[in-house]
């Protein structure tokens, strides 16, 4: 588990729709939401998300130590303010957790990563195909280049020799 507590973390707000509203924590190349945060995400309780989320590493899905951090974050209880270390889980858990919960929330999300895993595989593809015809023009250009080398060193002694018999 990664501890967090130094790392300068940006936060955004995801808006879904009208009613669900959850500020996203971004940091170490991730996003990172706490149990509360995923439950509102999927318009879920808190417990059934903890089931999801143990399930994910019974199941040996991700590894708890590379998925989880502690983030400290200051509650108000009664009149004071509290720093509590709190678990987050970056994305990779939000992802699977989105795949196992069952809810209109938990509908849409699979929809929108679907979409854009299959956008970025086409996307990948694509990059792919026109990187091999870039390699093929390459290598083809390069086989000229060397012909035209070959030809110009096989050429320049006989160019030579022609100039001194003048």
């Amino acid at each position: 588990m990664m501890d967090t507590s130094e790392n300068k973390n940006e936060i955004v707000v995801y808006q879904a729709d009208n009613f669900t509203r959850v500020e996203v924590k971004l940091g170490n190349d991730t996003v990172w939401l706490n149990r509360n945060q995923i439950a509102a995400l999927f318009n879920r309780d808190v417990k059934t998300i903890g089931k999801h989320i143990n399930n994910v590493f019974t199941e040996a899905e991700l590894d708890r130590g590379a998925t989880v951090a502690n983030f400290a974050i200051v509650q108000i209880e009664g009149d004071r303010k509290i720093e509590r270390q709190i678990e987050h889980y970056n994305l990779d858990v939000i992802i699977s957790v989105g795949y196992r919960v069952k809810s209109k929330q938990g509908t849409q999300f699979r929809i929108w990563a679907n979409k854009v895993l299959k956008d970025y595989l086409l996307k990948g593809y694509a990059v792919n195909q026109r990187f091999e015809r870039i390699e093929k023009d390459v290598n083809y250009l390069k086989n000229k280049v060397d012909e035209f080398d070959f030809q110009i060193r096989t050429s320049l002694p006989e160019f030579f020799r022609l100039k001194k018999m003048e």
